[in-house]
């Protein structure tokens, strides 16, 4: 038989807590986004040029908009790729 200090229990393994993400146009109160600055949309693009989801970002949904805007127009002007190996 087991003795009582031999017995071990599963406990949940503590992982660190998480920062609340919030939507950093609101926190600083940006109001315009402008399609000019890449190395600002850059921070919403992953490696292969692809617009990141909100659950990542953590913007709210009308800045998300305004965010998808101003790449989509940085990409018709060339200032951002549509699709590359290794952007950032």
């Amino acid at each position: 038989m087991a003795k009582t200090n031999e017995i071990k229990y599963l406990t949940a393994i503590k992982t660190e807590k998480r920062q609340k993400k919030y939507c950093r146009f609101k926190k600083f109160g940006i109001k315009y986004i402008d399609y000019k600055d890449a190395e600002f949309l850059k921070k919403f693009l992953n490696e292969q040029g692809k617009l990141l989801p909100r659950r990542i970002t953590g913007n709210s949904l009308k800045y998300q908009r305004k965010v998808a805007e101003a790449v989509k127009k940085a990409r018709q002007m060339a200032i951002l790729p549509y699709v590359t190996d290794l952007l950032k």
